[in-house]
Parts: structure tokens; C-alpha cells; sequence
């Protein structure tokens, strides 16, 4: 499932409070199972996005453009969680957010995903370390040191975690 902003600070595809009872389809012809289910149906209906999941979003598009945190960084910054369960919220819901700047902690690109990163990355003027020759397909690296932000200040900010 694929989290889209809905233009009033929120995200579709699962539903907040009052609003779990009225669906807007993404399409004409898509109904409410399609509107309301994950990728491949794993998950059937959800009715609302669970909190955590918005928490972890909503940390996410914090994040200034060319800057970075880790999935623990981001459960760090929540207090709540570790890692994987960040990973989890952005695998599931993270797509209408700019989920390329929840990252690994050792600045590998997303597998699978490295194409469309990269092109964020470049935009954004993200640090990137270039790959060795000898690396597989030599795919740059993040620069966690110059990259990764502790959420406070602005995108010029320098300040580690």
C-alpha cells in the first residue's frame, strides 16, 4: 500500500478518526477493497493508518531536502520502536512521503530502489560517496557524515546524531 498526501496534511490509503467511514476512491471504477488494500492483498482492509506508522511519516517529511536519517535514528526521535519497525512503516505507507531520507544506517542505497533514489539524491544535492570499481554495479554510497540530520536547525545545518 502506497500512503499518497491528501493535500490537508494527511495521507490516503488508510484513513484517519471521523474519516474511516467515507472513501473517496483514488479512480473512477476503484471500489473501497481496492482503494484499502495492500500490495498483493496481505493485508485485506485497513481502516486507519496506525499511529505509529503517521508518527514514523510524519518524522519523514521533517527531514529537509540533501539531509538524511536512519530508520533508528527515526525510532530514536520518536522514543518509541527500534529500526525495523520504522523500516516496516515505510515499506507499507511511505510512499507519498520523501522516503528516500530514511535510510540505512551504513548509507546503502534501498535495494531495488537505487534508480529512483539516486535521482532524489542528485536533485537535492544529497552527499554521496562514490562506489569503489570493485563494488557490485558500483552504486555510490550516502555520506552518512556530511548527510545524516539530527532534526534540528535548517537543511544548512551541520549537526550529527
Amino acid at each position: 500500500m502506497v500512503a499518497r498526501p491528501d493535500g490537508r496534511g494527511g495521507h490516503q490509503g488508510a484513513l484517519r478518526g471521523r474519516e474511516a467511514g467515507r472513501i473517496r476512491p483514488f479512480a473512477p471504477g476503484v471500489g473501497l477493497s481496492a482503494a484499502l488494500s495492500v500490495a498483493c492483498g496481505r493485508m485485506g482492509r485497513m481502516e486507519e493508518l496506525p499511529e505509529y506508522a503517521e508518527r514514523v511519516l510524519e518524522v519523514a517529511e521533517l527531514i529537509p531536502p540533501g539531509r538524511v536519517m536512519t530508520y533508528g535514528d527515526v525510532a530514536e526521535w520518536l522514543g518509541e520502536g527500534g529500526p525495523r519497525q520504522v523500516g516496516r512503516a515505510m515499506s507499507l505507507y511511505g510512499g507519498g512521503v520523501p522516503w528516500w531520507r530514511v535510510v540505512r544506517a551504513d548509507g546503502a542505497l534501498l535495494p531495488g530502489h537505487e534508480l529512483r533514489a539516486m535521482e532524489h539524491y542528485r536533485t537535492e544535492g544529497t552527499p554521496l560517496r562514490e562506489a569503489a570499481r570493485s563494488a557490485e554495479g558500483h552504486v555510490p554510497r550516502l555520506d552518512m557524515k556530511r548527510a545524516r540530520w539530527d532534526g534540528g536547525g535548517g537543511a544548512g545545518d551541520s549537526a550529527h546524531i
